[in-house]
């Protein structure tokens, strides 16, 4: 049998056959067959490049807006006639709401529409970020936070989402660089903003900034986004039928999130579990977040897909940006509080002595795009920028009370440079081995994981640096004694500075040797909580081993590297 004849049974056979005829009846047109599928008309698309920069725009002003407030607690607490305890509510309120909304922003998208829950997010922002800038109360303050991070809770993941589908596999690294100088500068320049707007103009102001470029992004959000063909195709086979809601997994992340960041946020202050308001507030996160993870495993449409992290790549991805982002927001928190309180900078001043490491990512992490777009194994990236994380924070610890500031800027630097060189090829590969429809569901959790990692470390950081300070101050108190000459000794040289009876210049002497044991306490501490730090970073460098090499791209056909 030749080929020809195997063509023309198969061509015959898929024809459809005509009606049998029997004389004596009318012929009639054989009927057109009915179109099942509805043809959908290609939307235009724009330049990836302008998508990127377009959507990196939310981004950037949401993650400014979790650092920007710190530094206006003070004055927010004095205009509102509220105390600073009640003020912090403004900071746990907002990364309570980002919490609960981050994990379940991939739900939303495939429900709403990528493009459509993007735009609303934007929308509301700026409207709620207005709202708190008009707000007359404290407690319409911390309503409207809330509300703001609702809104914005969901714009870092479907960012991270958008990239990924709107640009190819060897082109992804100088997308996610855009994505990572946003991401990595906000948070820099938050508080030495915040500072200046607040001492210039007024607190309300640091929400203000917020509506023009919130006007601007959503104007061109409009324009150029448009919905991945995957992600339409499915919203469209959808359509129609009864939209199925996992409630109980929607209350139990919501309540388990809500009540951790609570934990993490406020432990500090109320003593831990010395506050029955802390322990409660544990309880019901542990229980609540367990029973999520179970029922998410076994139901059928989860809000959240925690298979994703059967995938090898993700879950290690996970697991070192967790660790990752610990470390890094607890040196961000105790290198500017290790300024002011023990080398007597001004919040000005210490908030620009780091700021050069916010330029150097913006020269650096494009770098760092470009060699993955052209073939470097993202593996090794990510094992050489996790050995300079390392590096720099364990330099961090070997500070003194004798510094000067560039012993602050170029640890922090070269911290940072390290930073640029593991979160741009993280963020890179970790969609690489995922269906492209679950696009938004990982980078919700992923998102997730990062903001929960920096809770983690500002609570760890917050704890450890008061218990270490008390520990040390105990050693070193020990040794002064009235039969320890040099503490004798010290304590008369120091009293003699102070004019007045030798009484008084007894109890001042003691004084101001008690405030030096206490200095060099503080300082010991604060080594201390960075080598603990650099520790847990090198605990993370074997991971990277374990993750798969991504496919190596040859023209634009991609090939499995396994």
């Amino acid at each position: 049998m030749t080929v020809e004849s195997v063509l023309d049974r198969a061509e015959e056979s898929l024809a459809p056959s005509a009606p049998e005829f029997e004389p004596g009846q009318p012929l009639e047109p054989t009927p057109a067959p009915r179109r099942e599928l509805e043809v959908l008309e290609v939307p235009r698309v724009f330049n990836p490049w302008i998508i990127a920069l377009v959507v990196t725009m939310g981004t950037f002003m949401e993650v400014l807006d979790t650092s920007i407030a710190n530094v206006a607690l003070p004055h927010i607490a004095g205009s509102l006639s509220a105390s600073q305890d009640e003020s912090t509510w403004v900071l746990t309120s907002y990364l309570v709401a980002n919490a609960i909304i981050l994990p379940i922003s991939g739900w939303i998208s495939s429900v709403m529409g990528r493009k459509n829950f993007y735009l609303v997010s934007v929308v509301m922002f700026t409207v709620f970020s207005a709202c708190c800038g008009l707000a007359p109360t404290l407690a319409m303050l911390v309503v409207f936070r809330v509300l703001q991070g609702l809104a914005g809770g969901g714009l870092q993941p479907s960012v991270q989402a958008i990239l990924a589908d709107a640009f190819p596999g060897e082109k992804r690294g100088m997308a996610m660089a855009v994505y990572t100088v946003a991401i990595l500068c906000a948070p820099v320049l938050g508080p030495t903003l915040g500072g200046w707007i607040t001492d210039n103009y007024s607190w309300r102001w640091i929400f203000y900034i917020n509506i023009p470029v919130g006007i601007l992004c959503a104007f061109f959000t409009r324009m150029v986004l448009v919905d991945p063909v995957a992600l339409t195709a499915k919203r469209l086979a959808a359509k129609g039928k009864k939209l199925v809601v996992d409630g109980m997994g929607l209350g139990l992340i919501a309540i388990g999130l809500a009540a951790l960041e609570i934990v993490l946020d406020r432990g500090q202050e109320l003593d831990w579990f010395g506050s029955s308001f802390i322990a409660w507030s544990a309880a019901i996160a542990v229980f609540a977040i367990v029973g999520a993870i179970a029922w998410e495993l076994h139901v059928k449409n989860p809000v959240v897909n925690l298979r994703l992290l059967k995938e090898r790549n993700f879950a290690i991805c996970c697991a070192i940006i967790l660790g990752l982002y610990t470390a890094l927001y607890a040196c961000t928190f105790l290198l500017p509080q290790f300024m002011q309180e023990l080398m007597g900078y001004s919040a000005t001043v210490a908030g620009l002595a780091v700021s050069p490491a916010g330029l150097v990512t913006m020269i650096e992490v494009p770098i760092v795009g470009w060699a993955l777009s052209k073939g470097l194994d993202a593996r090794r990236l990510i094992f050489v920028g996790l050995v300079t994380i390392t590096v720099a924070t364990w330099w961090m610890s070997l500070g003194n009370l004798q510094m000067g500031e560039p012993n602050f800027v170029w640890p922090r630097v070269l911290q940072i440079m390290g930073l640029g060189m593991t979160t741009v090829p993280l963020s890179t590969i970790m969609f690489r081995f995922l269906p492209a429809d679950q696009s938004s569901n990982a980078a919700g959790i992923y998102a997730l994981v990062r903001n929960e990692g920096g809770s983690i470390g500002i609570a760890l950081s917050s704890t450890f640096l008061q218990r270490a300070a008390q520990t040390h101050q105990t050693y070193l108190a020990a040794n002064l004694t009235q039969s320890d000459g040099m503490a004798v000794k010290a304590s008369h040289v120091m009293g003699s500075v102070v004019g007045g009876a030798a009484s008084d210049k007894a109890y001042a002497g003691l004084a101001l040797l008690y405030a030096r044991v206490q200095e060099q306490a503080s300082l010991l501490a604060y080594m201390d909580q960075y080598r603990m730090f650099a520790y847990l970073l090198l605990c993370l460098l074997p991971l990277v081993f374990f993750l798969k090499r991504p496919p190596k791209v040859v023209g634009k056909i991609e090939l499995d590297a396994h």
